[in-house]
């Protein structure tokens, strides 16, 4: 199966990628070209990794010249592309059987692309409706018939703590286990934890639970102190738990706050990122 290696980093704690979520403002508002993305990554940030947004894409999913123009860009620049961030295609989880199916089927698009462009995984959503082990059920069944398709390609399907059950890491962990496939992993997000609609699920905790199954790592940030440490998550004891694990891979940076332009966002994560690396 194409897990990620959890020690490629050759004597580094971790690497360091881009989400492109990073830059969703300007890349909505048309001030930022989806096909920029690689350049800017490298030549803003010196970051050479990158993880897709598929919503950035438009129509273009299925046109190869498009997906050819990207990936020669990527190439160009020594940019790896790791992964492509899937949103909007349909439930895996959704209560009628041919909808599930359907939300498999709109999803095969994005694993040809990812493989195409020499990703290792996609990240999906855990929609459902119903009781908490009526989700359980039918997204296990959607998510195996996507990662078995996945897996004819050397794909992992992630899944990430981002909204519903899936903000429960008891729940998510029990998701993929009740895959039981290989390629089938998490994608833990510093943030997005709750129980319920109203109470917070310790972050470190459920990082904590969801690294043993991860095949990626999103470094999400918000705000920053006058010290450049993030506002809501200590990112030293974050990151040890990620490297204690055994996970050496990239850990994408992941910048959503408001206070500061995207770029200086991003800039400030990354050098916070850097700082902790001394500390681990």
């Amino acid at each position: 199966m194409p897990a990620t290696s959890r020690n490629p980093s050759r004597g580094a704690p971790f690497l360091i990628s881009l989400a492109e979520w990073s830059l969703h403002r300007a890349l909505f508002a048309r001030k930022l070209s989806h096909l920029d993305f690689p350049k800017i990554a490298k030549q803003d940030f010196d970051i050479d990794a990158i993880e897709l947004v598929n919503t950035f894409f438009g129509s273009k999913g299925e046109d190869k010249a498009y997906l050819t123009d990207f990936k020669r860009r990527a190439d160009d620049l020594g940019v790896r592309i790791l992964l492509i961030m899937c949103d909007f295609e349909g439930s895996l989880g959704h209560a009628k059987d041919a909808k599930r199916r359907e939300a498999v089927q709109n999803h095969l698009k994005w694993l040809d692309a990812a493989k195409f462009f020499g990703c290792h995984s996609i990240r999906v959503n855990a929609r459902s409706s119903g009781t908490f082990e009526d989700q359980l059920h039918r997204t296990a069944e959607g998510l195996r018939m996507l990662c078995e398709h996945a897996a004819k390609l050397d794909l992992n399907v992630l899944i990430e703590n981002h909204g519903g059950f899936s903000s429960n890491p008891s729940w998510l962990v029990g998701l993929i286990k009740k895959v039981g496939l290989p390629n089938c992993g998490t994608l833990p997000d510093f943030g997005n934890f709750r129980v319920g609609f109203f109470k917070e699920y310790d972050r470190y905790e459920g990082v904590a639970q969801m690294m043993p199954l991860a095949k990626g790592v999103s470094a999400k940030s918000m705000n920053f102190d006058k010290q450049g440490n993030e506002t809501r998550v200590d990112y030293l004891r974050m990151m040890k738990i990620v490297v204690e694990a055994g996970y050496h891979d990239y850990v994408g940076i992941e910048y959503s706050g408001l206070r500061l332009s995207e770029h200086n966002g991003i800039r400030a994560t990354k050098r916070l990122l850097e700082k902790v690396k001394s500390g681990i």
